[in-house]
């Protein structure tokens, strides 16, 4: 009998198949996909890779990205000898966004022999299944060459990069066979740096060369070591050249003489209040971008400013009346500047409180720039005598100024999540959702306390919390990370909303922002100190990725956006959440580098050993943090100030915070 199916049975087979299949399925393996020595491919015969060098890093890459924590005990790197296999140091890095795997073998590999990797139990990143791989290959034979370098005391990283190098300099070459000891050393061995060295050479009793500097090098600095080809012995001469780079110690001579750390952080506070005092626009009392920005400034940096007076007041770097003075003039120049539904745009001209463009469709409201000017402005409020008629006025501006935010106007039409800009001319075109977890929870907080603006709770689960979507969990060096991308991104997210708001017992549904705050700070300074991409700089006392200028512009560096720069506001500024980690480093940054880090208006932005770079720029965004967090470490100053606002207390309520 000939079964019969109507339409409707094939569309409810068609349809359980759909379904059937449109469960989720297993994200595709990761493979390897290359594997490089010192840049590029070895020959392969038979399976084995031919003629690997002695000394340079192997490089596996991969289809996608691997995640860190599995990479430990998941290579093995053996030498193959008659059946038997005797284990390889070696050490390991991930790198290219973990999608290259760098084995450095420690020491030298010997000559026309065999080995074999092996990599198995590894992980993606998103927890995809890694296929297990493995590779013979055989060493290059023995010829008169450059075997290794050796910096007495000093700390190799990879192939080319040797930290930690002695002022006074002692190295050793080693060669793959004999050398004459008569020729001429000096023409074929040279060391370039920010000093003139002049090496003395000698031949040691075991063969290897030794040279040394005559005179100290200089510290903290860079130079180059190159042994060129044409040395030369009874094998026959040397064919390649040898490349390393040499970074110095600090000095153990301080650049300063020291004084007691309470004076220490007082100085560094002065130094630093005085790029908001001396070096503020004199027309309008705003703070400038920048110390090359002119008649720019700008108002996240100034919302920094108005609450460096208090400071400034408080430790009698200028007087009550002077702060008096320099507020009145602010707020009667933000009155009077360009806004857009109550925001000011991120930045002004200082002479005419026009709008000027941050890029192409940002010429509006910044409602994140807005936020951290009037968390200033609310700051000073609290801070000014209402029975004084000078200070008053000033009261009733800022009360104007904070009531006129249209904050509720930015949820782009009652959607519920904040939106960062919005143009006359360009509208909604930005189109950046103010999204939890970075620097802008300030801008909820204010937003929900809102009294003529308000926005409802929802807004803030919705928008900033994603429903729970900021949260991370995971640990990193053994510290839980309750918030944010991994390894916590940039520190500022855990300074520019905590300038007022006091994080020590603040909580809500989603963390404790303390923390939060210490762990985030924390985190990033292990990330210094083990160090991962062997930079040059870091170590326990010097650390701190945050966003900054660097040697080819400005990035928000982070452990997942590491380019070799130490910004110091990134470890100063945490002072209140890690002080005996902060105050390390600031004494480092001041006496073993201050000769090259500490100016006019204090610290200076960042500096790159590695790249032999310091900065000679001064940022508002990043001097800021410096003053009032230092002040919050010893008094805890603006938390209480800001903190007793009852607009902000209203908001935090709202939100379902305890504090």
């Amino acid at each position: 009998m000939k079964l019969k199916i109507n339409k409707l049975t094939w569309l409810l087979i068609l349809g359980l198949s759909f379904w059937g299949c449109s469960e989720e399925k297993e994200l595709p393996a990761i493979s390897v996909t290359s594997f490089l020595v010192g840049g590029s491919t070895p020959e392969v015969v038979n399976d084995v890779y031919q003629d690997i060098p002695l000394d340079q890093p192997m490089t596996f890459r991969f289809s996608a990205a691997i995640d860190q924590a599995s990479i430990q005990g998941a290579v093995s790197f053996k030498k193959i000898n008659d059946g038997t296999s005797t284990d390889v140091n070696f050490s390991q890095s991930l790198i290219a966004q973990n999608r290259e795997l760098v084995i450095f073998p420690q020491g030298l590999l010997e000559s026309n022999s065999r080995y074999q990797i092996s990599l198995s139990a590894l992980r993606g990143a998103n927890g995809e299944q890694v296929n297990n791989f493995q590779l013979d290959f055989s060493t290059a034979r023995a010829g008169l060459e450059v075997a290794s370098i050796e910096i007495e005391n000093a700390k190799p990283v990879h192939s080319n990069r040797i930290l930690d190098t002695p002022l006074n300099l002692l190295g050793k070459v080693t060669f793959t066979g004999t050398i004459n000891q008569n020729q001429n050393f000096a023409s074929r061995i040279r060391i370039i740096g920010p000093t003139n060295v002049s090496l003395t050479f000698s031949v040691q009793e075991d063969g290897k060369l030794e040279f040394r500097s005559n005179a100290p090098l200089r510290d903290f600095s860079k130079y180059t070591l190159t042994i060129e080809s044409g040395i030369t012995g009874p094998d026959g001469d040397t064919k390649e050249r040898q490349i390393r780079e040499l970074f110095t110690l600090p000095s153990a001579q301080d650049k300063f003489p020291r004084i007691p750390t309470e004076e220490l952080l007082t100085k560094v506070q002065q130094q630093t209040f005085r790029y908001f005092w001396d070096f503020a626009h004199p027309a309008s009392g705003m703070t400038r971008e920048r110390n090359t920005s002119g008649n720019l400034v700008t108002v996240g940096g100034s919302g920094f400013g108005v609450m460096t007076i208090i400071v400034g007041i408080e430790r009698g770097f200028i007087s009550r009346e002077q702060g008096v003075e320099r507020w009145r003039k602010i707020v009667d120049f933000l009155e009077s500047a360009d806004r857009f539904h109550g925001a000011w745009s991120h930045w002004i001209d200082g002479n005419t409180g026009k709008m000027l463009p941050f890029s192409q469709f940002d010429n509006g409201g910044d409602l994140v720039e807005t936020a951290l000017m009037i968390q200033g402005l609310l700051t000073v409020r609290q801070y000014l005598n209402e029975q004084s008629p000078a200070e008053k006025v000033i009261i009733d501006k800022i009360t104007k100024l904070w009531e006129e935010v249209e904050w509720s106007w930015y949820t782009r039409g009652n959607q519920n999540v904040l939106y960062w800009h919005w143009s006359p001319q360009h509208q909604w075109a930005m189109n950046l959702q103010i999204s939890g977890y970075n620097e802008s929870l300030i801008a909820y907080v204010l937003a929900a306390a809102s009294p003529t603006f308000p926005i409802e709770k929802i807004v803030y689960d919705n928008g900033w919390a994603r429903n729970g979507g900021m949260r991370n969990g995971n640990s990193f060096y053994n510290i839980p990370l309750p918030l944010g991308v991994n390894y916590g991104g940039s520190l500022f997210f855990s300074h520019y909303s905590f300038l007022g708001l006091d994080p020590r017992n603040m909580v809500d549904q989603y963390a404790n922002y303390w923390t939060q705050g210490v762990n985030h700070t924390l985190i990033n300074r292990m990330y210094c100190v083990t160090n991962p991409l062997g930079f040059a700089g870091y170590r326990d006392n010097s650390w701190g990725l945050t966003a900054s200028d660097n040697h080819a512009g400005y990035s928000a560096h982070s452990p997942t956006n590491d380019r070799g720069v130490i910004t110091p506001t990134a470890a100063l500024s945490s002072i209140p959440y890690t002080p005996e980690e902060s105050i390390a480093a600031m004494e480092f940054f001041y006496y073993k580098l201050g000769d090259r880090l500490w100016g006019e208006y204090g610290f200076y932005d960042a500096f790159n050993q590695t790249e032999d770079w310091f900065a000679s720029s001064y940022l508002a965004i990043d001097q800021g943090p410096i003053v009032l967090m230092i002040e919050n470490y010893r008094t805890a100053l603006l938390w209480d100030l800001l903190m007793q606002d009852q607009d902000v207390r209203q908001g935090l309520n709202k939100l379902g915070f305890t504090y």
